[in-house]
């Protein structure tokens, strides 16, 4: 991106320069908006460029513009007098804090990136949380022009996570998510006996905001399109590990598709059991939902690229301890 020429100079570290005007190029072309500003304002929480979205205070075009809304090559966008973090404030970890996110790679090329999603890290900051998957890898790869997120997981999620490297690697995978190209393949944890050895859920979910900003999903006739397959890995105790084919997209659909059969997730704090028997039995401390692989077609050529991450240690014990109920005495 180039700065237009009524962009002033940057001011005192740690000062807020007065209003500057960037020229978007065709590396950022169909970069969302709020994506574009939280890459080139570093050290401002990402509540914050919300805020001067809905304001009014960013402008594209001259005009105002929607946190999603899509920049094309030679958009100009206004960016207001911001304070950003000065050197040594703390805003983002020191590399050393922050260095272990690249331990957690599965696959990487000249495109894209897999990370092995943590249980508890959010994909992004937001909401509270100053610090999410996204801000880690750029505040562990400051060198990298261009690290955007594909799609996204739940929170309390593990597992597959794809990034981008390029925009037109972006454009092309976000593509295949929209299509229904993309093999996701999840494994879960059901509270319950799941009948027969798969079951195709086909519900739609309608996803609403209770106070503070907290989004919850339900099965509503109103909601959208949302196909969630099951099939039996193994039975259990109380249980079945079920793997999980996501056939769309949609916020919390195993969750809340699971709950909706009458099979919960174990260890789901939001739509599952209180008291629930797994968390009681085994000790569970995390929502059992680990997305094992993820498959798409490479950006460049032909290729099938198919990333698989392994189940979390705490995941394996819960297993063996449901194993070990059942086992002959």
């Amino acid at each position: 991106m180039l700065s237009g020429p009524d962009s002033p100079p940057p001011g005192p570290a740690g000062k807020p320069p007065g209003a500057r005007t960037l020229t978007v190029d065709a590396e950022d072309a169909e970069r969302r908006l709020d994506n574009f500003l939280a890459a080139q304002l570093k050290g401002v929480p990402r509540t914050h460029v919300y805020r001067i979205i809905r304001s009014g205070e960013v402008r594209v075009n001259s005009r105002r513009a929607q946190a999603s809304q899509r920049l094309a090559a030679g958009d100009r966008v206004r960016i207001p007098p911001l304070r950003q973090a000065a050197a040594g404030e703390g805003q983002l970890p020191p590399v050393r804090d922050v260095a272990w996110i690249l331990s957690r790679t599965l696959y990487e090329d000249a495109d894209l990136l897999v990370l092995d999603k943590p249980s508890g890290l959010a994909v992004h900051g937001g909401s509270g949380i100053s610090l999410g998957a996204i801000e880690l890898l750029r505040a562990a790869r400051p060198e990298a022009r261009f690290l955007e997120l594909v799609h996204r997981l739940d929170r309390d999620t593990s597992g597959c996570l794809m990034l981008a490297k390029r925009a037109a690697a972006l454009r092309h995978l976000q593509a295949q998510f929209r299509a229904g190209e993309v093999e996701k393949t999840y494994l879960a944890l059901l509270v319950g006996r799941l009948k027969g050895q798969e079951q195709l859920v086909d519900a739609p979910l309608l996803t609403t905001e209770r106070r503070g900003g907290e989004r919850h999903v339900r099965v509503d006739a109103a909601g959208k399109p949302a196909l969630t397959r099951l099939a039996v890995e193994e039975r259990l105790p109380g249980a079945t590990l079920a793997r999980v084919a996501l056939l769309t997209g949609r916020t919390h659909q195993i969750r809340v598709h699971a709950a909706h059969l009458g099979l919960p997730l174990a260890g789901d704090c939001r739509y599952g059991l209180d008291p629930d028997p797994v968390v009681q039995s085994t000790g569970l401390q995390r929502l059992f939902l680990h997305a094992l692989s993820i498959a798409v077609a490479s950006p460049r050529d032909e290729r099938v690229i198919r990333v698989t991450s392994p189940l979390p240690a705490e995941l394996q014990r819960t297993l063996a301890q449901l194993r070990e109920q059942q086992a002959p005495r």
